[in-house]
Formats: structure tokens, sequence, C-alpha cells
């Protein structure tokens, strides 16, 4: 659902392009296109949805460790996944490399 709330204007006249614009780019996060289309088929906008799924995090000891003691840049570690940073430390901790 698309809600927002602005107040009346004082000489009851429309609202310019401005304030309308605005209201889409700023309160509501869509374009006007998808505005309209959210009206028309009442398919809800993607605003702020990726199509990437979410990676799990990596539990912050982990990553500290990975960058203290094992050496990796940060990069490095960001760019691996949960249960791969989770295995990485844990090699290093059986074989030291």
């Amino acid at each position: 659902m698309l809600r927002t709330r602005i107040s009346r204007p004082p000489d009851r006249t429309d609202y310019g392009q401005s304030i309308w614009k605005h209201i889409l780019r700023d309160q509501l996060g869509v374009s006007e296109k998808e505005f309209w289309d959210c009206l028309e088929s009442g398919t809800a906008p993607r605003r702020g949805v990726t199509d990437e799924p979410e990676k799990e995090p990596i539990p912050s000891g982990v990553v500290s460790n990975l960058i203290t003691r094992v050496g990796l840049s940060e990069e490095q570690v960001a760019a691996m996944g949960r249960d791969e940073a989770i295995e990485r430390l844990n090699q290093f901790w059986i074989t030291g490399e």
C-alpha cells in the first residue's frame, strides 16, 4: 500500500508538480511510472527489493579472527559466505594455514 500525508494547500488550489515529485521520490520511494502501475494493477512496487538473496551474516568473532589471525583482507572476508568463512577459520585452527 502506498500512503502519504500532506496538508491542504492554503488557497485550496491543486498541488504543484514539485510537491508531487517530492512525495513520489522522498515519501513513497517510487517513480511516477511505478506509482501508476501500482494503482492500475494493484501490485506493490519493488521498493528496496533486490533480486539477490540476502547473505547470512558472518559472526563478528569469525570476521575478526580471519582478519587479525589468518591475515585476510576485509574485502576477502566480505566476499565469503557464512559457512565458507567458518570453514576457513576452522582450517586455520586445525592446520595453521
